[in-house]
């Protein structure tokens, strides 16, 4: 190449690298925050319903932020949840709104992402105080009384019992603070009502795993009179066991979270009671909250959100 023509090519480089460089400084910056949902099961009804709210409120307020959403496929898969944690670390997003899986394994990725300059906060499953201390960190958490809810359905079923009736318990996941929460609630209901809690086992959460263990209780505790469901997906298995025995119109049914299935059930009367904790609005509590705090608005702090009983009667 000539003198000449490298001359040329060079002016050419400079020219395109100016107009370049000029071009990206007279683009406007999106100074949006970004907001990234992470979720348990989105093959629960209850966090699909969280899902559409969060997505809902978002196209009403893109003005104001950006919204990720990530949920895993299903209750205990703490892998891939911190994993989603880590991938919205990568991208850089300003908040994370999460609801963890595992009340305690996922407090370490949490401060990473809080020692990254990301804001986090805590909703539907708060994390373990004691983790969060020895982490020396504290994070809020935007979500419901858990424990409340759970002696709210606990005490309408005791209502319809008397003093020494059989119940059981299928209980959330061990390691999620919901869960024991739900089965503290259950167990202030019934045992201040002298019920007989005959037993209290894990269903993890998941329709299919409750199934098999309401079917064995019913085969065990032939009188049993209620089965206290931490979520309405066991709720949902709870009853499908029932049926398959004979005994739906025999042994109440409680459950937590009132999902469209329930609903349709509590009218049927195979479900007596679930609590709302209204998952539509509990994402967009903690994405504003969130917000508030990115703007100066808020520091960090609970807050606690709404419970309510709910059934045949109030669904009307």
């Amino acid at each position: 190449m000539s003198h000449s023509n490298r001359s040329i090519v060079k002016m050419l480089v400079m020219t395109l690298t100016a107009f370049v460089v000029t071009f990206s400084g007279c683009q406007k910056k999106d100074d949006r925050p970004t907001v990234a949902l992470v979720m348990k099961s989105l093959a629960n009804e209850f966090f699909k319903t969280m899902e559409e709210g969060a997505r809902a409120h978002h196209a009403e307020h893109k003005d104001q932020y950006h919204l990720e959403v990530r949920g895993i496929k299903d209750e205990t898969d703490v892998t891939q949840q911190i994993a989603y944690v880590e991938m919205m670390m990568a991208q850089g997003v300003d908040a994370i709104v999460i609801a963890p899986a595992d009340s305690k394994a996922l407090v370490a990725v949490c401060k990473k992402a809080m020692d990254a300059g990301i804001v986090v906060v805590n909703i539907d499953n708060k994390f373990d105080d004691d983790v969060l201390k020895d982490k020396g960190i504290k994070i809020p958490f935007v979500g419901p009384d858990n424990r409340k809810g759970a002696k709210l359905a606990g005490a309408y079923l005791a209502a319809r019992l008397k003093p020494g009736d059989k119940v059981a318990i299928i209980e959330g996941a061990p390691n999620a603070f919901n869960g024991i929460q739900r089965k503290a609630g259950f167990d202030d209901a019934m045992i201040g009502s002298s019920m007989d809690i005959v037993a209290s086992q894990t269903g993890y959460w998941e329709t299919d795993k409750a199934q098999p263990i309401a079917a064995a209780l019913i085969n065990e505790h032939p009188d049993l009179k209620a089965l206290l469901c931490a979520n309405d997906s066991m709720a949902l298995g709870a009853v499908a066991a029932l049926r398959d025995a004979g005994k739906s119109d025999s042994v109440y049914v409680v459950g937590f979270d009132n999902i469209a299935a329930v609903r349709r059930l509590l009218k049927e009367s195979k479900i007596l009671c679930t609590v709302d904790q209204h998952a539509d609005k509990l994402a967009l509590y903690g994405i504003q909250y969130a917000l508030d705090i990115l703007a100066g608005k808020a520091t960090p702090a609970d807050k606690e959100t709404p419970v309510d009983l709910v059934t045949a009667e109030t669904l009307g």
